[in-house]
This record gives C-alpha cells, structure tokens and sequence, in this order.
C-alpha cells in the first residue's frame, strides 16, 4: 500500500505541476495579447487592479481555463472508466452514444429557448441517462459477449443519435443554427464564473466517488467471476460507475459541446506511461487530461489570426494522429 501511496503522489505531483503550467500559459497567452509580465501583475493586483488587462485575465480567461480544465479532468476519466468496464480501448462516453444522447437533449433545449443552466443541463442529463439506460437494454440478454454487445449496442445508438441530431438543425432557421454548430464542435468560449461553479458542483464528487471505486475497477479487469469471489458487486459497482459517468458527460456536454478525443487518447497514454492500476490511473487522468483541454484550448484562441477555432477542432486534429501512433505502438 506504501508504494501505491508513493505512486499516486509522484505522478500526481507531476501532473498538477504540469496542469499549473498549462493554467498559467492559458492565462498569460490571448488574442488580447498581455504575456506573462502583464500576467505577473495581475496576480499580483488580482483583487484590486480595474483595468481592461486585469479583466480580461480575471473574468474572460479565468473561467475558461478552470473550465477547459474541469472538462478535460471528466472526459479523460470518464474514458478510463469505460474501458475499465468494457474491457476494450475503444470504450468511451461518445462511442457509446451516452454523449448523444446528452446533446439531444441539450440541442432541444437550446431550440425552445432555455436558459444553459439548469434548463439545458437538465434536457442533457435526461437525454444521456435515457441513452444509457437504451444501450443497457439493447445489450442485455445477447448472445454474445455482454461487453461486446454493449458496445455494438452504443455504436448504433450514436449513429441513430447522430441523425436525430442533423434532423434538430435541419428545423432551426435562425441564428440559433450558428450556434448550435460551433457548439456541437466543443465551445469553451462562453464561460462564466457561476457556470463553471455549477460544474465543479457537479463533477467534483464524482471525481471523488470514482477514486474511492478504482481498487474495484482493478478487480473487474480480471473478470466477473473473479471479481465476485473477491467480494466485489459486480453488478452494482457496473451500473454506479456507469451512472456516474454518464452524469459527469451530460454535465459537460450542457456546457461546452461536444469535444472529442480527450476520453480516448488521454487514458491511453498514461496507460503505457504508468502502468494500469486504476488507484494511480485515476487521479492521473484527473490532472492530465485538464492540462490535455486547457493547452488545446489555448490553441483553439490563439492559432487562428482572427477569431477562434472550437477546441474539439483542436483535438480531433491532435488527438486522432496520437490515437493512431498509440494503436501501431501497441500492436508493434
């Protein structure tokens, strides 16, 4: 237990310092310009300054780097959870139509007028959990492989999701089409602070939960059965953890969209760099995949030379080619 104990402290102190880096980039680099001395005295002056500089980096940056971060933290572990349970490395929230189901649901409430929270977020969490709940009963009583067959179940229904979804912009003719687009490619850019409180709310004691679960994520990657004469719940450990993520997904997808990627590249990853013990994994995928969105995000704002880019452009473009390296590495 000591060594654990030493590795989930080693690699999350690494990767905390590697998202406390990213935080301060996303902070310090803008279209706005600013840099990091202009970034050193804000800090400095963070409670007193009211210049436009200082409000840029207080009120416009600040909320959408935590944001880039929370979201990042909860599609990277909710990617690990899933492939943990499915026992398959393609598992995640959007490969199994859960996130479609959440867009559904916030797309309807975009159409009728909602205020995003809590009217979209609760239109998204119905949608992901009724999609869970769909995939859960498409899969049960197959012939086949029940993880298998929850996967194919989750491919279909995003692929019927996905058409659900072009059949919702095809009846919007206004401005809301616009942005319902930038805000299905992953939008981060209309963060505010009471949002990004709402979503700490929210994700911050799933987080804690799924930590508390990882020895028993541990057990299931030796099988049901072994599981079971170890004195895990299989089936209840399944359906919390499966619940759990699917709540954390629907939270995000109400707030900024759809952003791929993150729950498939991240977990891989730092599952070659330290091993598969889900108590270590866990924590790592918290801080890594935070820094992973916040430093896409960055890109998203400054890469373009006017405007700015969805960042689940930035990391489709990043994390699909990483994904394909990972995969030929692997099967090398």
């Amino acid at each position: 237990m000591t060594g654990v104990f030493k590795n989930i402290v080693a690699v999350s102190g690494a990767l905390v310092a590697l998202l406390a880096i990213s935080i301060f980039l996303g902070l310090s680099m803008g279209s706005s310009g600013a840099g990091f001395s202009t970034m050193a005295q804000a800090v400095r002056e963070a409670f007193h300054s009211g210049s436009m500089m200082h409000d840029i980096i207080w009120k416009i940056r600040f909320p959408r780097v935590i944001l880039a971060a929370l979201v990042g933290a909860t599609l990277s572990l909710g990617g690990l959870v899933f492939q943990a349970l499915l026992r398959n490395p393609l598992a995640e929230p959007y490969i199994l139509g859960i996130s479609g189901g959440s867009a559904i649901g916030a797309i309807i409430g975009i159409l009728l007028g909602l205020a995003r929270f809590p009217g979209v977020g609760i239109l998204a969490f119905i949608g992901g959990m009724a999609t869970l709940f769909l995939v859960l009963g498409i899969a049960a009583g197959r012939t086949v492989a029940k993880k298998e067959s929850l996967l194919l179940a989750g491919v279909m229904v995003n692929a019927f999701c996905s058409a659900v979804i072009m059949f919702l912009i095809s009846l919007s003719r206004d401005a809301r089409l616009h942005n319902i687009m930038f805000w299905l490619m992953g939008d981060l850019s209309s963060a505010s602070a009471a949002e990004v409180m709402a979503l700490g709310f929210m994700v911050l004691p799933c987080f804690v939960l799924v930590f508390w679960m990882s020895h028993r994520m541990n057990l299931l990657l030796m099988g049901g059965e072994m599981a079971q004469s170890m004195g895990v719940n299989v089936r209840l450990v399944t359906l919390t953890l499966l619940v759990i993520t699917s709540f954390m997904t629907s939270a995000t997808v109400a707030q900024c969209g759809l952003i791929a990627f993150v729950g498939l590249v991240i977990p891989h990853l730092l599952r070659l760099l330290i091993g598969s013990d889900h108590r270590v994994l866990v924590p790592a995928c918290i801080f890594g995949g935070g820094a992973y969105l916040v430093i896409c995000d960055l890109l998203a704002r400054t890469l373009p030379r006017q405007g700015e880019m969805p960042a689940g452009v930035i990391t489709a473009m990043v994390g699909a080619p990483v994904f394909i390296f990972l995969l030929r590495r692997r099967g090398g």
